[in-house]
């Protein structure tokens, strides 16, 4: 990552109050960007924006629909961004089945909004627009996806994501492209980290089980996932964004970032491995019938690795100990900003994985 290039760059970043948002925000403030933040209030009490007191870092700080048009439009034109980095999102399976409307509507339209408010907003260059590792059509087998498998989903979230990238990849050829505008996507695995409060997520539910002291209840103990620490797909979007500005056309398309393989654990394996470094820590399986959710899914970096330089630098293990120091720190009274940029610092620094 090229910390110069993000001095005193101009960024549009939706789902600022996120858990993923959230840590991008304070990572851009700390390089010197001038953040523009456009999202809705923040999903949880607590959360990582509160908690790190982000709204300070930020030059503005717009609490607004990302399917008001207009209101995005008029936030965009204020902020007259270089670029534009889109994690706005409904990030939930299991609430998409009782909200599929509004997950769409989010999903797919705020993308289409997102993409027409750039088209109108003179000196955007660079747009990424974030989806999922969900995205692609899953045939339950054990090899990764690449860029250039099929899109689909079986879920209203993961078809919604789907549509997102075709929308992307429909502006680009017919819009964007033309206008020297260039967009690309990205998507990553089940990201983990501190900060992390949201309903249904694995990791977020076993600490509150813990700080409840109360035993954890898996659903889908078999499900594989391709784990990585919130920073391993930042630090991707950051380096994809400026070659995007800087090299144009030739980066305007779908990218992966994953973890390596051996990262991809079952659900079962997680919390073994927490339950046996956290005194007092257990879980047991729910019985219960639950909605369909892919069981396997791995992502295939390697044109992230090989045209990016892009390569994950914390494994699975550093990972699951960065998120419990943050969770213990945070449970201390600590300086939750101080703490964060401790640990991405920390990531700038380490050496690939």
């Amino acid at each position: 990552m090229n910390r110069a290039f993000w001095a005193g760059r101009r960024v549009f970043l939706t789902g600022h109050t996120g858990f993923k948002g959230g840590w991008l925000g304070l990572w851009l403030a700390d390089m010197g960007a001038e953040v523009h933040g456009y999202a809705l209030t923040p999903p949880t009490e607590p959360n990582f924006f509160t908690v790190a007191g982000l709204a300070s870092r930020l030059a503005s700080h717009t609490l607004a629909d990302i399917r008001d048009a207009d209101a995005l439009h008029r936030a965009m034109s204020a902020a007259r961004p270089e670029v534009v980095l889109h994690l706005a999102a409904q990030p939930l399976v299991r609430y998409s089945y009782a909200a599929p409307v509004e997950t769409y509507a989010v999903n797919v339209m705020g993308t289409v909004n997102l993409l027409e408010a750039v088209r109108r907003t003179p000196g955007a260059r660079a747009v990424v627009n974030v989806t999922t590792d969900k995205c692609y059509e899953n045939r339950e087998w054990v090899w990764p996806y690449r860029e250039n498998e099929p899109m689909g989903g079986a879920d209203p979230y993961s078809s919604s994501k789907a549509c997102s990238e075709l929308v992307t990849a429909a502006w680009r050829a017919s819009f964007l492209d033309a206008a020297g505008i260039q967009v690309a996507s990205a998507r990553a695995g089940n990201v983990i980290g501190g900060g992390d409060w949201a309903a249904d997520r694995l990791i977020p539910d076993f600490l509150r089980a813990l700080d409840a002291q109360r035993t954890l209840v898996i659903r889908s103990p078999g499900a594989t996932r391709p784990w990585q620490h919130v920073l391993e797909p930042l630090a991707g979007y950051l380096m994809l964004a400026e070659q995007l500005y800087t090299e144009g056309a030739s980066f305007a398309e779908g990218w992966n970032f994953g973890p390596d393989d051996n990262d991809a654990r079952p659900v079962g394996w997680i919390v073994d491995y927490l339950c046996g470094r956290v005194p007092g820590a257990s879980w047991e399986r729910d019985a219960a019938p639950q909605p369909h959710e892919a069981n396997m899914l791995k992502l295939d970096s390697s044109k992230a690795r090989a045209r990016l330089g892009w390569k994950p630098r914390w494994n699975l293990p550093a990972a699951l100990a960065r998120t419990l120091e943050w969770h213990q720190a945070w449970r201390g009274g600590a300086d939750m900003a101080d703490v964060s940029l401790d640990q991405i610092h920390q990531y700038e620094a380490a050496e690939s994985a």
